[in-house]
């Protein structure tokens, strides 16, 4: 079995660089920040930016509402999660509570995505999109 790239549709290729992105944009300002300095305003910045991602995301491609948000806010644990491994690589204990940090990272991703998603909904509805 042989991958063709023609087929994959351009919806699930959108999809996938709205990830990339949102994992990148979200991950890169909160990679940067000490473990120790983490605060909620970092953790909220990243909501606006994943939901501005979404917004996009929402106008530019042909996905459903649902699908849109569910990709775009795994992109938030994703990126919390890569830090996890690099961190506990150095220390294995500085993220004993690890499982808890993707759910509120999920919960912060879906406080961003949905709003974004709504008003790119919105948007395509004004551009005359279906």
């Amino acid at each position: 079995m042989s991958f063709n790239p023609s087929a994959v549709k351009p919806r699930s290729l959108g999809l996938l660089w709205s990830f990339l992105v949102g994992f990148l944009v979200v991950g890169v300002p909160y990679w940067r920040i000490p473990y120790n300095k983490a605060t909620s305003s970092a953790v909220m910045g990243g909501a606006v930016l994943i939901g501005v991602i979404a917004l996009i995301a929402r106008v530019l491609i042909e996905a459903r509402f649902s699908r849109v948000v569910l990709v775009l806010a795994a992109a938030v644990p994703a990126a919390v999660m890569a830090r996890v491994v690099v961190d506990t690589m150095r220390d294995p204990t500085s993220h004993n509570l690890w499982p808890f940090e993707l759910v509120i990272a999920f919960m912060v991703g879906l406080a961003g995505t949905v709003p974004g998603t709504l008003l790119g909904s919105v948007l395509r509805r004004m551009l005359g999109k279906r």
